[in-house]
């Protein structure tokens, strides 16, 4: 049974998704934080393909993350995507707030050279 705080995750996230989708010049970075990890997914949603993916686990082995782990996860997705010749994304916070550990990331990917 999904508890109050995934349902209330959920109904915004399909709000976001609404609005904002990834095409092949701008691909959407979708951000998913659990307990114990933190993912980064660089997405063509035209095609349904998922270009570039870093994630706090291929980083460390800690178990659990920390804002400098997400902002390095963050440049380490900017890296692979500059690697891929993407530079231009459309940001998705997945229904999180933007706020702590979803906020390193995105601001790692800003300074690893992605623009959104």
């Amino acid at each position: 049974m999904a508890t109050k705080k995934e349902t209330r995750r959920f109904s915004i996230k399909k709000r976001i998704r609404k609005k904002i989708s990834g095409t092949q010049d701008r691909p959407r970075l979708s951000v998913f934080r659990s307990n114990t990890a933190i993912y980064g997914q660089i997405i063509d949603d035209a095609k349904g393909l998922t270009l570039v993916s870093a994630s706090s686990r291929e980083l460390s082995d800690k178990a659990a993350v920390n804002v400098s782990l997400a902002k390095e996860v963050g440049k380490k997705l900017a890296e692979r995507a500059k690697e891929k010749g993407l530079t231009s994304i459309v940001f998705d916070r997945n229904g999180f707030l933007y706020h702590g550990k979803i906020k390193s990331l995105a601001e790692g990917a800003r300074e690893g050279g992605l623009e959104f």
